[in-house]
Protein backbone atom coordinates (compact mmCIF):
# COMPACT_ATOMS: atom_id res chain seq x y z
CA UNK A 1 0.00 0.00 0.00
CA UNK A 2 1.29 3.84 -0.56
CA UNK A 3 1.18 3.99 2.81
CA UNK A 4 4.77 1.22 3.20
CA UNK A 5 6.40 2.60 -0.29
CA UNK A 6 6.26 5.88 0.79
CA UNK A 7 8.32 4.55 3.98
CA UNK A 8 10.41 2.23 1.40
CA UNK A 9 11.19 5.63 -0.53
CA UNK A 10 12.33 7.80 2.60
CA UNK A 11 14.69 4.70 2.70
CA UNK A 12 16.18 4.01 -0.29
CA UNK A 13 16.05 7.42 -2.31
CA UNK A 14 20.38 8.26 -2.94
CA UNK A 15 19.49 12.46 -3.28
CA UNK A 16 18.37 12.62 0.22
CA UNK A 17 22.37 12.16 0.85
CA UNK A 18 23.08 15.46 -0.85
CA UNK A 19 20.38 17.35 1.13
CA UNK A 20 21.50 17.57 5.01
CA UNK A 21 20.18 15.52 7.82
CA UNK A 22 17.54 12.89 7.01
CA UNK A 23 14.86 14.06 9.33
CA UNK A 24 12.03 11.03 9.49
CA UNK A 25 10.28 10.62 13.14
CA UNK A 26 12.41 12.57 15.15
CA UNK A 27 8.91 14.84 15.40
CA UNK A 28 6.60 12.50 15.70
CA UNK A 29 5.93 12.84 19.28
CA UNK A 30 6.11 15.81 21.41
CA UNK A 31 9.09 15.25 24.46
CA UNK A 32 8.24 15.64 27.82
CA UNK A 33 10.60 19.41 27.92
CA UNK A 34 11.84 21.54 25.81
CA UNK A 35 14.18 25.20 26.78
CA UNK A 36 12.56 28.13 26.50
CA UNK A 37 14.39 31.08 24.07
CA UNK A 38 15.42 33.97 26.23
CA UNK A 39 14.07 36.48 23.42
CA UNK A 40 10.32 36.58 21.97
CA UNK A 41 9.71 34.47 18.54
CA UNK A 42 8.37 36.41 15.43
CA UNK A 43 5.59 33.90 13.37
CA UNK A 44 5.59 35.04 9.92
CA UNK A 45 3.05 33.22 7.39
CA UNK A 46 3.92 32.52 4.13
CA UNK A 47 1.99 33.48 0.83
CA UNK A 48 -1.62 34.06 0.58
CA UNK A 49 -1.21 33.37 4.55
CA UNK A 50 -2.96 35.26 7.36
CA UNK A 51 -3.00 35.21 11.39
CA UNK A 52 -6.91 34.45 11.29
CA UNK A 53 -9.29 34.14 9.27
CA UNK A 54 -12.74 34.94 9.86
CA UNK A 55 -15.13 33.28 7.79
CA UNK A 56 -18.02 33.85 9.68
CA UNK A 57 -17.27 36.97 10.88
CA UNK A 58 -17.55 36.94 14.97
CA UNK A 59 -20.39 34.20 14.92
CA UNK A 60 -17.60 30.95 14.36
CA UNK A 61 -14.10 30.75 15.85
CA UNK A 62 -11.39 31.94 13.72
CA UNK A 63 -9.26 29.82 10.91
CA UNK A 64 -5.62 30.10 12.38
CA UNK A 65 -2.74 30.19 10.22
CA UNK A 66 -0.29 28.84 12.52
CA UNK A 67 -2.67 26.31 13.55
CA UNK A 68 -1.85 25.08 17.18
CA UNK A 69 1.65 26.32 17.49
CA UNK A 70 1.22 29.72 19.33
CA UNK A 71 -0.73 28.09 22.00
CA UNK A 72 1.73 25.64 22.12
CA UNK A 73 4.65 28.13 22.21
CA UNK A 74 3.07 30.00 24.42
CA UNK A 75 2.63 27.31 27.17
CA UNK A 76 5.80 26.42 27.41
CA UNK A 77 6.61 29.92 28.96
CA UNK A 78 7.59 31.35 24.99
CA UNK A 79 6.49 34.64 23.92
CA UNK A 80 4.85 34.66 20.58
CA UNK A 81 3.81 37.48 18.10
CA UNK A 82 2.44 36.53 15.04
CA UNK A 83 3.18 39.27 12.39
CA UNK A 84 0.24 40.67 10.44
CA UNK A 85 1.57 41.24 6.55
CA UNK A 86 -0.25 41.35 3.45
CA UNK A 87 -1.07 38.09 1.78
CA UNK A 88 -0.01 38.48 -1.98
CA UNK A 89 2.19 41.64 -2.07
CA UNK A 90 6.01 42.34 -3.56
CA UNK A 91 8.66 41.04 -1.29
CA UNK A 92 9.28 44.56 -1.07
CA UNK A 93 6.12 46.17 0.55
CA UNK A 94 5.52 42.82 2.61
CA UNK A 95 8.60 43.14 3.94
CA UNK A 96 7.82 46.91 5.06
CA UNK A 97 4.62 45.79 6.92
CA UNK A 98 6.68 43.17 8.30
CA UNK A 99 8.69 45.39 9.74
CA UNK A 100 6.00 47.70 10.82
CA UNK A 101 4.39 45.35 12.49
CA UNK A 102 7.18 43.59 14.46
CA UNK A 103 7.96 47.24 15.91
CA UNK A 104 4.80 48.11 16.98
CA UNK A 105 4.38 44.80 18.78
CA UNK A 106 7.57 44.30 20.28
CA UNK A 107 8.28 47.36 20.98
CA UNK A 108 11.92 47.65 20.95
CA UNK A 109 12.20 43.69 22.24
CA UNK A 110 15.22 41.19 20.30
CA UNK A 111 13.43 38.67 18.58
CA UNK A 112 14.05 35.72 16.87
CA UNK A 113 11.96 35.22 13.74
CA UNK A 114 10.28 32.10 12.22
CA UNK A 115 9.20 32.18 8.91
CA UNK A 116 7.33 29.62 6.36
CA UNK A 117 7.60 29.49 2.83
CA UNK A 118 7.89 33.03 1.07
CA UNK A 119 8.04 35.07 4.20
CA UNK A 120 11.64 34.00 4.47
CA UNK A 121 12.38 35.92 1.74
CA UNK A 122 10.28 38.98 3.10
CA UNK A 123 11.92 38.53 6.54
CA UNK A 124 15.79 38.46 4.60
CA UNK A 125 14.94 41.56 3.02
CA UNK A 126 13.81 43.46 6.39
CA UNK A 127 16.83 42.28 7.50
CA UNK A 128 19.59 43.09 5.00
CA UNK A 129 17.74 46.06 3.19
CA UNK A 130 15.31 47.73 5.62
CA UNK A 131 17.50 47.52 8.95
CA UNK A 132 15.35 47.60 11.29
CA UNK A 133 16.06 49.86 14.50
CA UNK A 134 13.09 50.21 16.71
CA UNK A 135 13.95 46.17 17.53
CA UNK A 136 16.86 43.64 17.07
CA UNK A 137 16.77 40.34 15.35
CA UNK A 138 18.84 37.84 16.31
CA UNK A 139 18.04 34.80 14.18
CA UNK A 140 16.04 34.34 11.42
CA UNK A 141 14.78 30.69 10.81
CA UNK A 142 12.89 29.97 7.72
CA UNK A 143 10.75 26.41 6.96
CA UNK A 144 10.41 25.43 3.46
CA UNK A 145 11.18 29.01 2.13
CA UNK A 146 11.66 29.18 -1.82
CA UNK A 147 15.09 31.06 -1.57
CA UNK A 148 16.18 30.06 -5.05
CA UNK A 149 12.91 30.18 -6.67
CA UNK A 150 10.37 27.54 -7.47
CA UNK A 151 10.21 25.63 -10.36
CA UNK A 152 6.34 25.51 -10.24
CA UNK A 153 6.14 29.55 -10.28
CA UNK A 154 8.44 29.38 -13.85
CA UNK A 155 5.92 26.53 -15.13
CA UNK A 156 3.06 29.03 -14.11
CA UNK A 157 4.11 31.71 -15.99
CA UNK A 158 5.79 29.91 -19.56
CA UNK A 159 2.31 28.05 -19.51
CA UNK A 160 -0.20 30.61 -19.24
CA UNK A 161 1.07 33.22 -20.77
CA UNK A 162 1.37 36.75 -20.39
CA UNK A 163 -1.91 37.88 -21.23
CA UNK A 164 -3.50 35.29 -19.35
CA UNK A 165 -1.26 36.44 -16.21
CA UNK A 166 -2.76 39.71 -16.90
CA UNK A 167 -6.11 39.24 -16.94
CA UNK A 168 -5.97 36.55 -13.63
CA UNK A 169 -4.45 39.51 -11.58
CA UNK A 170 -6.92 42.20 -12.88
CA UNK A 171 -9.15 39.56 -11.04
CA UNK A 172 -7.28 39.31 -7.86
CA UNK A 173 -6.58 42.63 -7.64
CA UNK A 174 -10.28 43.05 -7.90
CA UNK A 175 -11.31 41.63 -4.85
CA UNK A 176 -8.30 43.03 -2.76
CA UNK A 177 -5.16 40.83 -3.87
CA UNK A 178 -2.06 42.02 -4.61
CA UNK A 179 -0.11 40.19 -7.35
CA UNK A 180 3.74 41.33 -6.73
CA UNK A 181 4.64 38.24 -5.25
CA UNK A 182 3.90 36.33 -8.03
CA UNK A 183 6.39 37.03 -10.38
CA UNK A 184 9.26 37.16 -7.57
CA UNK A 185 9.00 33.27 -6.90
CA UNK A 186 10.57 32.67 -10.36
CA UNK A 187 14.21 31.31 -10.05
CA UNK A 188 15.58 33.45 -12.71
CA UNK A 189 14.21 36.61 -10.35
CA UNK A 190 15.63 35.05 -7.17
CA UNK A 191 19.17 33.69 -8.83
CA UNK A 192 19.75 37.29 -10.67
CA UNK A 193 17.96 39.64 -8.71
CA UNK A 194 16.79 39.07 -5.54
CA UNK A 195 19.54 37.05 -3.67
CA UNK A 196 22.56 39.04 -5.17
CA UNK A 197 20.73 42.37 -3.49
CA UNK A 198 19.90 40.57 -0.43
CA UNK A 199 22.95 39.75 1.02
CA UNK A 200 22.79 38.02 4.73
CA UNK A 201 23.64 40.57 7.93
CA UNK A 202 26.82 39.39 10.08
CA UNK A 203 25.32 39.46 13.45
CA UNK A 204 22.35 37.73 12.73
CA UNK A 205 22.25 34.06 12.66
CA UNK A 206 20.29 31.91 9.37
CA UNK A 207 19.04 28.54 10.45
CA UNK A 208 16.60 26.76 7.26
CA UNK A 209 14.93 23.63 6.92
CA UNK A 210 13.23 21.52 4.26
CA UNK A 211 10.87 19.26 3.21
CA UNK A 212 10.08 16.21 1.28
CA UNK A 213 7.27 14.00 0.18
CA UNK A 214 6.07 11.65 -2.72
CA UNK A 215 2.17 12.30 -2.75
CA UNK A 216 -0.16 10.22 -3.70
CA UNK A 217 -2.35 10.39 -7.28
CA UNK A 218 -5.52 11.95 -5.05
CA UNK A 219 -2.71 14.81 -2.97
CA UNK A 220 -3.59 18.34 -3.90
CA UNK A 221 -0.16 18.57 -4.52
CA UNK A 222 0.06 16.04 -7.02
CA UNK A 223 0.52 18.06 -10.23
CA UNK A 224 2.81 21.03 -8.41
CA UNK A 225 5.01 18.23 -6.93
CA UNK A 226 5.75 16.75 -10.49
CA UNK A 227 6.96 20.00 -12.04
CA UNK A 228 8.90 20.95 -9.11
CA UNK A 229 10.46 17.76 -9.49
CA UNK A 230 11.24 17.49 -12.74
CA UNK A 231 13.70 20.48 -12.56
CA UNK A 232 14.89 20.81 -8.92
CA UNK A 233 14.14 17.40 -7.76
CA UNK A 234 12.76 16.65 -4.29
CA UNK A 235 10.60 19.31 -2.61
CA UNK A 236 7.60 19.38 -0.48
CA UNK A 237 4.84 19.99 -3.56
CA UNK A 238 6.19 23.48 -3.59
CA UNK A 239 9.06 24.17 -2.76
CA UNK A 240 12.33 22.30 -3.14
CA UNK A 241 14.86 21.34 -0.57
CA UNK A 242 17.26 22.49 -2.49
CA UNK A 243 15.42 26.35 -2.80
CA UNK A 244 14.93 25.94 1.14
CA UNK A 245 18.84 25.72 2.08
CA UNK A 246 19.74 28.92 3.79
CA UNK A 247 22.60 29.99 6.08
CA UNK A 248 22.79 27.01 8.94
CA UNK A 249 20.25 24.19 6.57
CA UNK A 250 19.24 21.88 9.83
CA UNK A 251 17.89 19.19 8.03
CA UNK A 252 15.12 18.29 5.55
CA UNK A 253 11.66 16.47 6.91
CA UNK A 254 11.03 13.02 5.12
CA UNK A 255 7.22 12.73 4.00
CA UNK A 256 6.06 16.15 5.19
CA UNK A 257 4.00 18.63 2.96
CA UNK A 258 4.02 22.39 2.61
CA UNK A 259 0.88 22.66 4.80
CA UNK A 260 1.84 20.31 7.27
CA UNK A 261 4.58 22.53 8.25
CA UNK A 262 1.76 24.52 9.75
CA UNK A 263 -0.02 21.55 11.21
CA UNK A 264 -3.11 21.69 8.53
CA UNK A 265 -2.63 18.11 8.39
CA UNK A 266 -5.84 16.50 7.31
CA UNK A 267 -6.36 14.38 10.17
CA UNK A 268 -8.55 11.84 8.25
CA UNK A 269 -5.40 11.27 6.96
CA UNK A 270 -3.36 10.42 9.61
CA UNK A 271 -6.47 8.33 10.79
CA UNK A 272 -6.45 6.64 7.70
CA UNK A 273 -2.51 5.44 8.02
CA UNK A 274 -3.12 4.72 11.44
CA UNK A 275 -5.34 1.94 10.26
CA UNK A 276 -3.13 0.71 8.02
CA UNK A 277 -0.64 0.34 10.44
CA UNK A 278 1.58 2.90 9.59
CA UNK A 279 1.99 5.68 12.52
CA UNK A 280 2.28 9.41 11.83
CA UNK A 281 5.65 10.87 11.24
CA UNK A 282 5.34 14.64 11.71
CA UNK A 283 3.88 16.57 14.53
CA UNK A 284 3.75 20.52 14.35
CA UNK A 285 3.91 21.51 17.00
CA UNK A 286 6.81 19.30 17.89
CA UNK A 287 8.20 20.69 15.11
CA UNK A 288 8.43 24.34 16.52
CA UNK A 289 9.10 23.71 19.91
CA UNK A 290 11.85 21.86 18.83
CA UNK A 291 13.08 25.25 17.10
CA UNK A 292 12.27 27.40 20.09
CA UNK A 293 14.50 24.35 21.85
CA UNK A 294 17.09 24.85 19.33
CA UNK A 295 17.54 28.61 19.66
CA UNK A 296 17.01 28.34 23.45
CA UNK A 297 20.55 26.57 22.69
CA UNK A 298 22.36 28.65 21.18
CA UNK A 299 21.52 31.70 23.94
CA UNK A 300 19.06 32.61 22.20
Amino acid sequence: MRAFSCTQWRREDPRLDDFGRRITDEFAEMRQKYDTPKHTIILAHGLLGFDELRLAGHFLPGLQYWRGITEALSHNGIEVIVAAVPPSGSIEARATKLAESIAHKAKGKHVNIIAHSMRGLDSRYMISRLRPTDFKILSLTTIASPHRGSAFADYMFETIGTRQIKRIYKVMEYFGFETGAFSQLTQDYMKNSFNPRTPDITDVKYYSYGASLEPNKWSVFAASHAIVKRTEGLNDGLVSVQSSHWGDYKGTLIGVSHLDLINWTNRLKWWFWELTGSKRNFNAIAFYLDICDMLAKEGL
